[in-house]
């Protein structure tokens, strides 16, 4: 390479440089901010100007990221919160259908028990207290019929 010609390609690229740098600053939501009071504090000092626009460009990818994670975390948290939720609330169901079948069970249970028992019971008493009656009816006859026999 000549050195005379890495000189133009220098001052070509800087030409180009001054264009797109020009076209930038003509822009007008940029002229805004160049007009405000932070662009003119960042215009008197490149250096901080320089540090800001690092900063702002290196810590892009971390901001980018944590917020990605909280979206994520947050949207399983939802999701897993109402997948809990139904969840529990299956079991609930389920627990409620269990004990409410077992308190059936034993309302039917100790219905057909009682059901017996009053058969049961009723039954002997019908026996036992016909023949009773019975006894007590002869009985009043047989004592009529001496006080008639004695009359």
């Amino acid at each position: 390479m000549k050195p005379g010609s890495r000189d133009s390609e220098l001052q070509q690229l800087w030409g180009r440089w001054m264009v797109l740098l020009k076209q930038l600053q003509e822009d007008p939501r940029v002229s805004v901010m160049l007009n405000s009071r932070v662009g003119q504090y960042l215009s008197r000092r490149p250096f901080s100007a320089l540090a800001l626009v690092l900063f702002v460009a290196m810590a892009a990818l971390p901001v980018g990221l944590f917020l990605t994670f909280a979206l994520v975390t947050i949207t399983m948290s939802v999701v897993g919160f109402v997948f809990f939720e139904g969840f529990l609330l299956f079991v609930a169901g389920v627990t409620l259908l269990c004990v409410l079948s077992a308190v059936a069970f034993f309302s039917v249970l100790v219905s057909v028990i009682f059901n017996a028992l009053f058969l049961t019971a009723s039954g002997l008493l019908n026996l036992y207290g016909s023949d009773l009656t019975k006894q007590k009816i002869q009985k009043k006859e047989g004592e009529a019929s001496a006080e008639e026999e004695e009359q």
